[in-house]
C-alpha cells in the first residue's frame, strides 16, 4: 500500500517538476525573444501597397529586434489565404501578420466563410498607418475629372471598367461603393493583387481604379489622379481634389495597416513587438516614406488601444459593405 502511495507521489512530484521546468523555460524563452528570424505574412501579392508597407516596417523593426523580419507573401482570396495561414501558425512570436481593413473588417462582411475569426484567432501588436484611396485613370484616358468618368458611365452603362486587387479587396469595395453613390453601371475587373491591377491601368487596358499606394504609379507618369477619398486634400497630392470637391459627396475610403500575431502569443512577446513597432514609427525617414506614399504614419499606441480600434472598426466595415452592395462573387 505504502509502495503504491509513494509511486503515485513520485509521479506527481515528477509532473510538478516538469511543469516548473517548462514554466521557467517559457519565461526564459519570452525574455530571450527573439532568437531567430521572424516571418511577417502578407496576404497580398508582392509589389502592391500592402507589400510596400510591410517591407518598410519589417526593415525598420529588424533594427530594433536584433533579428530579421522576413516578408512572406501569401496572396489570394482578398487576403484570406494569408490570414488563415497566419491564424494557424504556432503562437510563439515568430510568425506575425500584416493586418488590414480587409483582413480585420471588410472580409467578414463580404464572404460567407473567411476561414478564420479576425478577433478570436489573432492577438494585437499595433497600428502602422492609415491611407486614403486615390482614383486613378490611365494617362491616355480621355477622363480629366471624376465627372467626366461619371458622365461617360451614365451614357454607356456597362461599358466602363474598374480594377481591383481581387474580390473582396479594398479596391473592390471602393469601386462598388462608387457605383452605388453615382448610380452608374461599371464592370469590376479583379486581379490577383494590386500590382497587376495597376499594370493594366497604366497600360490602358482597364479604365479606372480607386486604390491606396497611388504615389508610385503617379510618379511613373503613366496614370492621372482624379480624386482622393479623404476629408481633406493630402500633403503628397495638394492639387488633387477630394471626392467631396469632385462632386461625389461623403465618399470616404481610408485603409489602415497594422500588425497581429496568432492568438495565444504570450503577452510579453506582443509587448516586445509593439515596442519595436513604436520605435520604428518614430524614425523620420520611415515617416517621410509613408507621407511620400500618400499615407499618414500612426502615432505609437498600446496593443489594447489598437485592438479596441479593430473591434470598433468591424461594425463600421460591415456597414460600408452593406451600403456599397459589394458581394464576394464566389
Amino acid at each position: 500500500m505504502n509502495s503504491i502511495f509513494y509511486k503515485k507521489l513520485s509521479r506527481i512530484a515528477g509532473a510538478i517538476a516538469l511543469g516548473l521546468t517548462a514554466t521557467v523555460a517559457h519565461a526564459q524563452s519570452d525574455a530571450d525573444y527573439p532568437r531567430s528570424a521572424i516571418t511577417m505574412v502578407v496576404g497580398w501579392a508582392a509589389g502592391g501597397p500592402a507589400d510596400g508597407v510591410a517591407r518598410l516596417v519589417a526593415a525598420e523593426m529588424s533594427k530594433h529586434l536584433g533579428q530579421s523580419v522576413v516578408v512572406e507573401n501569401k496572396g489570394g482570396a482578398g487576403g484570406n489565404i494569408g490570414s488563415v495561414a497566419a491564424a494557424r501558425a504556432r503562437p510563439d512570436g515568430y510568425t506575425i501578420m500584416l493586418s488590414t481593413v480587409a483582413s480585420h473588417g471588410l472580409n467578414s462582411a463580404l464572404y460567407d466563410d473567411i476561414g478564420y475569426d479576425p478577433i478570436k484567432d489573432f492577438a494585437p501588436i499595433g497600428l502602422i498607418n492609415t491611407s486614403p484611396s486615390t482614383m486613378l485613370v490611365p494617362l491616355a484616358s480621355p477622363f480629366k475629372t471624376v465627372q467626366d468618368y461619371i458622365d461617360e458611365a451614365l451614357k454607356n452603362p456597362g461599358a466602363l471598367t474598374y480594377a481591383s486587387g481581387g474580390v473582396g479587396s479594398s479596391q473592390h469595395l471602393a469601386g462598388a461603393s462608387f457605383k452605388t453613390r453615382t448610380n452608374t453601371d461599371i464592370l469590376h475587373v479583379p486581379f490577383k493583387g494590386t500590382a497587376p491591377a495597376l499594370t493594366d491601368i497604366m497600360a490602358g487596358r482597364v479604365d479606372m481604379i480607386i486604390t491606396t499606394g497611388a504615389l508610385a504609379p503617379i510618379a511613373s507618369g503613366k496614370v492621372r489622379p482624379l480624386a482622393v477619398s479623404s476629408r481633406e486634400r493630402i500633403e503628397a497630392l495638394p492639387d488633387v481634389p477630394t471626392f467631396d470637391e469632385a462632386g461625389v459627396k461623403d465618399f470616404y475610403m481610408e485603409s489602415w495597416y497594422g500588425l497581429v500575431a496568432p492568438a495565444g502569443t504570450p503577452r510579453p512577446i506582443l509587448e516586445r513587438l509593439n515596442a519595436a513597432l513604436a520605435e520604428s514609427l518614430k524614425d523620420p525617414e520611415l515617416r517621410k516614406k509613408f507621407v511620400d506614399a500618400g499615407s499618414v504614419p500612426a502615432e505609437p499606441i498600446s496593443i489594447d488601444a489598437y485592438w479596441e480600434m479593430v473591434n470598433d472598426g468591424m461594425a463600421e466595415a460591415a456597414e460600408l459593405v452593406r451600403i456599397s452592395g459589394a458581394k464576394s462573387e464566389r
